[in-house]
């Protein structure tokens, strides 16, 4: 499977989750909102750091939407590389495994 239908997927199972839990669902997207348009750091900047806890925690589904934001926010290999750096820093082995699957969304989406 590629990430174009990983993503697709995975907003598929959001959408579901978000009607069954509309509340919560609402609440989170506030959240997200809020952070993202708030504070002194970039979009950018803010999704570079979400990146790199994705990769840290294993999340591939997080890695999949971070990387198109990233994507959108024009961010180039060499930041990501950057960041996927520090990720493999602070995670060790198992964030090198992630990295490379965020490197590989990021190779794809950019293609």
């Amino acid at each position: 499977m590629n990430w174009h239908d990983k993503l697709t997927q995975t907003r598929d199972r959001l959408r579901r989750l978000n009607r069954a839990i509309p509340q919560t669902a609402q609440a989170f997207g506030g959240l997200g909102k809020a952070v993202k348009e708030g504070g002194v750091l970039e979009f950018k900047q803010k999704e570079f750091v979400a990146l790199g806890i994705a990769v840290a925690l294993r999340c591939e589904d997080c890695i999949g939407l971070h990387v198109e934001a990233l994507v959108r926010a024009g961010a180039s290999r060499e930041e990501l590389g950057d960041v996927l750096a520090m990720s493999i820093q602070m995670g060790g082995g198992p964030s090198m495994m992630y990295a490379s699957k965020a490197m590989a969304c990021f190779d794809e989406l950019t293609a």
